[in-house]
């Protein structure tokens, strides 16, 4: 079983398609988590159906368009995808420019193809399950758990966080880890957990391990 901080307790994360190296980092924390996509519909929150990456010239975010609701008073998890552009071709040949060269590419890639790939709107027709089809091969990766809230397969699940602080992870307390083209750019941070995958594969773990000691103020080192 993977360390965990908080084993007996669950975490709620804000709704997000290919989340940020931050949710992960919360995520990993706790034996359970989860995104509520029962908020109410904002269309001014991009961050919902946009991730950002790290390609050839610094960071680019792709977005999945979404369909306009009959209503602006429905919830997340009513919300259609779009096919305009066919943006599926777009965020593949972007992820292949991105991270082409990264060491775990090709070993991952092939279990993303679902999400990008003419039919995705036929697999997966609602935001909210596009976003939990990428959540879910993400977290099998990681070696996370896949939480259902209405009916969980192990362990106690709480919703509250007694004597829990939970710390405000940003881009500048990020931990850094390798990236492809640290070289040319720098470190980027702020990325989508997509980013900390393709370069370090299965030390991802070991990532996310020592950054969410560091978060929740326990013992940690470096990922060089």
């Amino acid at each position: 079983m993977r360390p965990v901080i908080y084993p007996d307790s669950h975490i709620q994360l804000p709704p997000r398609l290919c989340g940020g190296i931050m949710d992960y980092v919360h995520a990993w924390a706790y034996r359970w988590s989860d995104m509520d996509w029962t908020g109410q519909f904002d269309k001014r929150d991009k961050g919902t159906h946009r991730f950002t990456i790290a390609d050839v010239r610094g960071t680019l975010q792709l977005t999945v368009p979404i369909a306009k609701p009959s209503t602006s008073r429905c919830r997340w998890d009513e919300v259609r995808i779009s096919t305009h552009g066919a943006w599926w071709d777009v965020h593949r040949v972007a992820l292949e420019s991105a991270y082409g060269r990264t060491p775990y590419f090709e070993f991952y890639i092939d279990r993303f193809l679902p999400m990008l790939t003419t039919g995705v709107d036929d697999r997966f027709p609602l935001l909210h399950t596009l976003a939990k089809a990428w959540d879910h091969e993400i977290r099998d990766i990681l070696g996370m758990a896949v939480c259902n809230t209405e009916s969980p397969t192990e362990g106690p699940i709480r919703e509250d966080h007694p004597g829990h602080n939970i710390p405000d992870i940003t881009a500048d307390n990020l931990l850094p880890y390798r990236q492809v083209r640290q070289d040319k750019l720098g470190f980027l941070g702020g990325l989508s957990i997509l980013d900390l995958i393709f370069n370090l594969g299965p030390e991802a773990q070991i990532y996310l391990n020592n950054a969410a000691k560091k978060a929740y103020k326990q013992d940690t080192c470096q990922c060089e």
